[in-house]
């Protein structure tokens, strides 16, 4: 399977096929000039199917697996067009996701980045997880320094600005703006080396690319993360305790399935991080009720009821 290069493709040119054939060229050669395009091995091509198959088993996020069918569907179709003799040109990749904590926002960055490097899109497809305070500096001239070293890391990666919302606070003098201006500078001289991304609330997200207009149309990804819908956030806690090997009992699933339906309508409502949260401290007082009896049978170990369910009702 041949799949897209991180490096710019050259333009359509006709001589190339001359050189085709006159033999001084050869067609693979030819193809990967034209269409960006690259042998892949099975590696590779495994990486990939296992990067799409986590995202696959993610509850919800219709929106972003509809985006990422649509990459996918066009690095397959450029190679068939570079077969034909036609353009199959980089697209660029940098992305903005809105959306409220816990919703998916880094799991599917981190996600992305593996995908990415799998098709060949990226040369590494590491994460680098940044907020205001690992860009922004104290003085003049360290914000430049210290975003560029950010930048750095992320190279042949995925650059993951959380909260980017907050670099556009405190005015004309604030030193975040000028991160910005780095941030920005890389995304045009570098636009196929790395992927950026900006995440934040929706709001918050919004309000800050309307203080500068031309920032928006340089993300030609922009995907917004849903809230989890109680049902989902269920799914979300039964497959959270499963991968460790526990199990709600019926009482405990229905006592968070009415604490989940009050508490979805709260300010500060973290879905899936909630979830979690819950889970977490629940197997512990699990364990505490356990560690009083002698002998414990695997059902009562795997079990959590719904007097270990870490919930207080309203």
């Amino acid at each position: 399977m041949y799949l897209l290069s991180r490096q710019p493709p050259e333009p359509f040119d006709s001589h190339l096929w001359r050189k085709i054939e006159r033999g001084e060229l050869g067609t693979l050669e030819a193809l990967q000039r034209m269409g960006g395009l690259r042998r892949e091995g099975r590696q590779s091509d495994s990486a990939a199917a296992a990067a799409l198959w986590e995202l696959k088993q993610l509850v919800g996020l219709s929106e972003v697996k509809q985006v990422v069918e649509e990459i996918k569907a066009y690095i397959e179709i450029g190679a068939q067009r570079a077969a034909h003799h036609l353009k199959c040109e980089q697209l660029v990749w940098h992305m903005i996701f809105s959306g409220n904590p816990g919703t998916g926002k880094t799991t599917v960055a981190r996600l992305l980045g593996k995908l990415f490097k799998g098709l060949g899109l990226l040369e590494r497809g590491h994460l680098v997880e940044v907020e205001r305070a690992d860009l922004v500096g104290e003085y003049i001239g360290h914000t430049a320094q210290k975003t560029r070293e950010q930048i750095q890391k992320a190279m042949g990666g995925v650059l993951f600005v959380d909260e980017a919302y907050s670099l556009g606070r405190g005015g004309e003098k604030d030193f975040g703006k000028e991160a910005i201006d780095v941030l920005v500078k890389a995304m045009e001289d570098h636009r196929h080396e790395f992927i950026l991304i900006l995440a934040g609330y929706r709001r918050e997200m919004a309000a800050f690319l309307r203080l500068n207009p031309g920032l928006s149309s340089r993300f030609p990804i922009q995907i917004d993360f849903p809230d989890y819908s109680v049902v989902e956030l269920l799914e979300i806690a039964e497959m959270m305790a499963q991968q460790r090997h526990y199990s709600l009992s019926p009482e405990a699933r229905r006592r968070l399935q009415r604490y989940l339906a009050e508490r979805k309508g709260d300010l500060n409502f973290s879905n899936a991080r909630l979830v979690r949260n819950i889970l977490e401290k629940s197997i512990r007082r699990q364990a505490v009720r356990l560690s009083k009896k002698e002998r414990l049978t695997r059902e009562e170990l795997i079990t959590i009821e719904e007097a270990d369910l870490a919930v207080e009702e309203r």
